[in-house]
């Protein structure tokens, strides 16, 4: 799987990730929110053309799993052929449970109930995380677009076994989480 978040309608940043779906032979695209829009208190990122997102991403529409952002909307809904609107979704990962966030409503401070070993993925801060807390996974990819904190522009991998947090620019890792199975 390959996790994606805050893109927020650069279609370059876009792209540069959609490149690791081949490279790493990702099945499925994780979008975690805030696809189409830069937001009012975000500047307008390098290649804003959010017509071209929803083209691109509507390329991959039969293996997207996404979650609504904090600036989705409705009518970014009419451009996409996948559904964007669920405010969390869930997976079944090798027969544990993995919930899905923007982040803005359920977050790591505000968890869904979660048994012991299941995970907790969102995107919304900006900030990459892949660690443990209280026996639950939390695992964030940064942001493609408008990274934050001093990170690189970053995006996310899960190979069956690890959680993983890929520089955009290189694919070089940038932290990682074992998932035991």
């Amino acid at each position: 799987m390959l996790f994606i978040s805050d893109i927020h309608g650069s279609i370059t940043a876009l792209n540069k990730a959609l490149a690791y779906k081949i490279k790493l032979g990702a099945k499925h695209l994780v979008l975690l929110g805030d696809v189409l829009n830069h937001g009012p208190r975000n500047p307008i990122p390098e290649g804003y053309d959010p017509a071209a997102v929803a083209a691109r991403l509507n390329q991959y529409a039969d293996c997207i799993v996404a979650v609504r952002g904090n600036c989705d909307s409705e009518v970014d809904q009419m451009l996409c052929d996948f559904p964007l609107l669920a405010e969390y979704n869930w997976l079944i990962v090798a027969g544990k449970r993995l919930c899905l966030s923007h982040g803005h409503q359920l977050n790591p401070q505000q968890l869904p109930p979660l048994a012991k070993g299941e995970g907790f993925v969102f995107g919304h801060t900006h900030l990459p995380v892949a660690e443990y807390q209280d026996d639950v996974l939390l695992f964030n990819p940064g942001s493609i677009t408008i990274p934050k904190g001093g990170h690189p522009a970053s995006l996310g991998h899960y190979d069956g076994q690890c959680f993983r947090v890929l520089k955009l620019d290189s694919g070089e890792p940038l932290m990682s989480c074992q998932w035991p199975t």
